[in-house]
């Protein structure tokens, strides 16, 4: 067993930094200190225990999931991310800052994203740009984007990495479910009043983070606030999704003549801050005992960079694991995208 926590020791010690969140601090120490317990349960020799420890470093491997290996610089080009002062959207900046990007950071904590945005500074020695948003205000989208235009005359991604889950029932301050007008109308809003800077001549891509917890979602244009329905958080954080899969969906026709590519993608279970609503011992259980299958934040923003790097827009839209995912039937409804699209211009009252 000595020899064990000599082998793993290293492991555990790359999450000693600041550089990494306290999920990939916890998810270190969970494997390392699982490892030891096998050995200690079973009374068995250090071979086996390492064998043990083999077997669940592979398992591990296996739910880290694909792995972005692309080595393309992105110098020059102007990204914006929104809700990326923790979780995977600020593993997702410090890879494209290091690529060369300059950051435009979209976030309701300026305070806190300005930390975040001096750490990345100081790592890839990339520029940073901190700008107030708030995705639950309609007025709060317009203000941010019209700094944005006064700016920036280019804009080469724009990442919708930002949402909300397991939310309590309530309202944004323009009328909305909190978990639809976050995650689907405040980034459908942000969208469509940042696409002039998005059409030119060069490439540009649009991506949209979604989840394969879609699959539970049910659209209702009826009854889009879930007033009438049963709010169930499960298939409401769902219906969110599938919003952000078909809204990715008819905007890949909408900018069909343009030089835009548009992504939507499951990043996986991933140990972040998006959980914070759920129930006390859900979220307990979650953060503590299934750490050795869920992702870290950082492999949980490999799909969002290989998104950013190298994919090539698929006819799907949707990405999973660096690969074209497999969205659920209602996610490929085209009558359905089309539906929300117009749905979602009329509540927000766009001209």
């Amino acid at each position: 067993l000595e020899t064990l926590r000599t082998k793993y020791h290293d492991y555990t010690h790359i999450y000693t930094d600041g550089s990494k969140s306290n999920d990939d601090k916890t998810g270190a120490a969970f494997f390392s200190n699982l490892v030891l317990v096998i050995g200690v349960i079973f009374d068995t020799s250090t071979r086996t225990t390492l064998s043990h420890g083999i077997i669940v470093l592979l398992l591990r491997r296996i739910c880290a999931g694909g792995i972005c290996t692309s080595t393309k610089r992105l110098d020059g080009q102007n990204i914006i991310i929104t809700g990326c002062s923790a979780g995977i959207g600020k593993e997702t900046a410090l890879d494209l800052s290091a690529r060369g990007a300059k950051i435009i950071m979209a976030c309701r904590d300026t305070k806190k994203a300005e930390k975040v945005a001096t750490f990345i500074s100081q790592e890839t020695g990339g520029e940073t740009d901190v700008i107030q948003m708030d995705l639950s205000s309609l007025v709060s989208i317009r203000e941010f984007s019209e700094q944005v235009k006064r700016k920036y005359s280019h804009i080469h991604q724009l990442i919708n990495n930002a949402g909300i889950m397991f939310a309590p029932k309530s309202q944004t301050v323009d009328g909305f479910d909190i978990t639809m007008g976050t995650n689907h109308l405040g980034h459908f809003y942000l969208t469509h009043l940042l696409l002039p800077l998005l059409k030119h001549s060069e490439p540009a891509r649009i991506i949209n983070l979604s989840s394969r917890a879609h699959w539970r979602g049910k659209m209702d244009f009826e009854d889009f606030n879930f007033e009438k329905r049963d709010y169930g958080l499960l298939t409401v954080y769902g219906t969110s999704k599938l919003a952000n899969i078909l809204f990715t969906r008819q905007l890949a026709k909408e900018v069909k003549d343009s030089n835009i590519q548009v992504f939507s993608l499951h990043p996986g279970a991933v140990q972040s801050e998006l959980g914070r609503h759920m129930p006390y011992p859900i979220a307990n259980l979650a953060r503590n005992g299934l750490q050795l299958f869920s992702k870290s934040t950082a492999e949980g923003a490999q799909t969002s960079i290989h998104c950013a790097t190298e994919a090539v827009q698929d006819d799907l839209l949707y990405y999973t694991d660096c690969s074209v995912g497999d969205p659920s039937p209602a996610a490929r409804d085209d009558d359905a995208a089309q539906k929300l699209w117009k749905f979602s211009e009329n509540v927000i009252n766009l001209d």
